[in-house]
């Protein structure tokens, strides 16, 4: 059974008209300056933080929002402000005040695992709260079983790192010592993480005493008058652009994590009921995201808090999915999502005890497995409701390092966000090495191989990764390593047996993979979860992302974009056969390749195309699945 959670901050407005009566022209200097403040904060952490996760992988956020705790800027997705105005009244709030806090099951929410921080500092205007500035990261350590306080075989939260619910970080200008005296001490990496924490912190009342000058320049009721104006046209926008190429009614489609660091392998389900209704509803023109059937709570630490606060944070972070239904890819990239698509998207959960309703203390570091999925599952079952008009499947956020002493004998802990492939499109081919955080990047060669103690031999896309189709997926990463010291390696990946999928035709990508020592004496595979695989020194560590699936049948792909790509080195010549019919003629490395239009021809007349699913999963499906390749909801009504 599914139901509704209530939030005590319930959407509405700041004025009486909604916005409406706001001047046209000051709403796009108040949007703007929302932007331009954004953009500062991130840039000022991005500058004075120290650890190589925030500084370097940029894998940190900021956001504003107004005083009904409303995002309103639409460059990326935030934490919530909803924990913080929970503990704390906005009338006993005081200017300088910086709250904190990172406990996932605190967080109403808003933040998915313990090294994932935030900072919350209000505006002030007229002697009371008007707004506040947001800033949340991954941060290399806070404690726990093990370096980077993600340990892949935790069955409780407690195993995680230290858990801090809201509290008051800085009182009115005055840092709060002892609590940062206590984060530090439970890190592995304290000086990192203060440094971190004093840019964030500095960062965000920057930012708070830009967006004050907004206020004082233009007055509190017509700045709150555009922030109602900047929602209500997100709202409309999404109404009119994006709903309307929704039919009405309802379909169901699943999605899996594959393993959970403790259990064996096995499908671990998520599912989504969509439900478009009609513009006379009685609760209005909306879709319905039912999450009824989806698996129990995992052992391990994949679950994901997502049933607080009506499920406002999910809302925002699946949101950006429905963009792809904009009428070009121009437009796509015009919508922002702010709070503004909260009213449009309704969510029923099912009871506690689910891998999107955990039960405090069910371990969460590795949530990612289900909230990355879930993009995936609304992009499956509205690919069903609009005939496969959307992208297939990607899988873009993984997380690898490693950890022990350098050359000098001290300690370090390298921690890596790799991307992967996207999904091919029904205009294009998947984007490669995309990275599902925005802005974020893999480590720079120059910084790591001066920093720790190892070489990068290689760093290229993984040819053959992407999935075959009409339209390509994009293509992963390919890493070589090789460590100068005997270390440990650590892994918290998904996606190792299960590939990205493709869609009405298309074929799966390749899935995530690391190998240690290839082709040499001590070859062998590391499991995708793993914290402390031993490494000798001599030893390559080779690490191929996930490819993103393909769309469309590919022995409808245009014969010279396939020649193209293997003279580009992203499909082999292999491939060109196997998965597209081409024929090529002349030497794969030679100017004169090219293909053999007639037999070409003849070769794709003699293959079957001929499916049931309209989605392919791959070869690793069946394993999981008891032999099956397809699920049920694979298959069109």
């Amino acid at each position: 059974m599914s139901r509704r959670i209530p939030t005590a901050f319930p959407y509405g407005h700041l004025t009486t008209d909604a916005g409406a009566g706001a001047d046209p022209v000051l709403v796009e200097i108040v949007q703007g300056s929302l932007a331009s403040v954004e953009a500062e904060v991130e840039t000022a952490i991005a500058r004075t933080s120290r650890s190589p996760m925030i500084r370097d992988a940029h894998d940190f956020r900021a956001g504003i929002h107004d005083r009904l705790l409303r995002k309103l800027t639409g460059r990326s997705y935030s934490a919530l402000v909803h924990p913080v105005a929970r503990d704390f009244p906005l009338e006993e709030m005081r200017e300088g005040d910086v709250f904190f806090h990172n406990d996932v099951y605190r967080s109403e929410g808003g933040i998915g695992h313990l090294p994932d921080l935030c900072v919350t500092v209000p505006v002030f205007a007229d002697g009371r709260v008007v707004a506040f500035v947001q800033a949340f990261g991954h941060h290399d350590d806070i404690g726990g079983a093990v370096p980077g306080s993600m340990p892949s075989a935790a069955t409780s939260v407690f195993e995680e790192g230290l858990m801090v619910p809201p509290i008051r970080l800085w009182d009115a200008g005055v840092p709060n010592r002892a609590a940062l005296s206590i984060m530090t001490r439970n890190s592995r990496m304290p000086e990192s993480l203060a440094a971190d924490l004093d840019a964030e912190c500095s960062a965000c009342l920057m930012g708070a005493r830009r967006l004050g000058e907004l206020f004082e320049r233009y007055g509190v009721p017509e700045v709150e008058s555009c922030f109602d104006a900047i929602l209500e046209r997100t709202t409309e926008t999404y109404r009119r652009e994006i709903l309307a190429k929704i039919p009405v009614g309802s379909w169901v489609w699943e999605d899996y994590a594959e393993h959970d660091g403790v259990d064996e392998p096995r499908l671990h389900t998520q599912r989504i009921t969509l439900t478009r209704t009609s513009p006379d509803d009685p609760d209005g023109e909306r879709l319905v995201l039912d999450f009824d059937g989806t698996g129990p709570q995992a052992k391990g630490p994949i679950n994901h808090c997502g049933d607080y606060s009506d499920g406002v944070f999910l809302k925002k972070w699946l949101a950006p999915i429905l963009r792809n239904l904009a009428d070009t890819p121009e437009r796509m990239a015009e919508l922002d999502v702010n709070e503004g698509v909260v009213p449009l998207i309704e969510m029923r959960f099912p009871e506690p005890g689910t891998l999107l309703t955990p039960v405090f203390p069910a371990p969460t570091n590795a949530r990612t497995f289900v909230i990355l999925r879930l993009l995936g599952v609304l992009s499956g079952v509205l690919a069903k409701a609009v005939d496969g008009r959307m992208p297939a499947d990607q899988e873009t956020l993984r997380y690898t390092g490693g950890y022990g002493e350098d050359v000098e004998g001290r300690p370090y802990l390298m921690r890596e966000v790799l991307g992967g492939g996207s999904g091919g499109r029904y205009y294009a081919d998947g984007e490669d090495t995309i990275h599902v955080v925005p802005d974020s990047r893999n480590l720079p060669t120059e910084f790591t191989e001066a920093r720790f103690p190892f070489r990068v031999e290689a760093l290229s896309l993984a040819t053959d990764s992407g999935g075959a189709g009409r339209f390509r997926g994009g293509l992963g990463y390919e890493k070589h390593i090789r460590m100068l010291k005997d270390a440990h390696f650590m892994s918290i990946a998904d996606r190792s047996i299960l590939s990205c999928w493709g869609v009405t035709g298309g074929k799966a990508g390749r899935p995530f993979q690391v190998t240690i020592d290839p082709g040499g004496p001590g070859e062998r595979e590391v499991d995708a979860l793993a914290d402390a695989e031993p490494v000798r020194a001599g030893e390559v560590i080779r690490i191929r992302t996930t490819g993103g699936g393909g769309w469309g049948d590919p022995l409808e792909r245009d014969p010279d974009l396939v020649v193209r790509d293997v003279v580009w080195r992203k499909v082999s010549p292999e491939a060109a056969l196997a998965d597209y019919g081409v024929v090529l003629t002349g030497s794969p490395g030679s100017e004169d390749l090219a293909y053999d239009a007639a037999t070409t021809a003849t070769e794709r007349a003699g293959r079957s195309r001929s499916t049931e699913a309209f989605f392919d999963r791959g070869p690793g499906y069946a394993r999981l699945a008891g032999g099956a390749s397809y699920a049920d909801v694979d298959v069109l009504d």
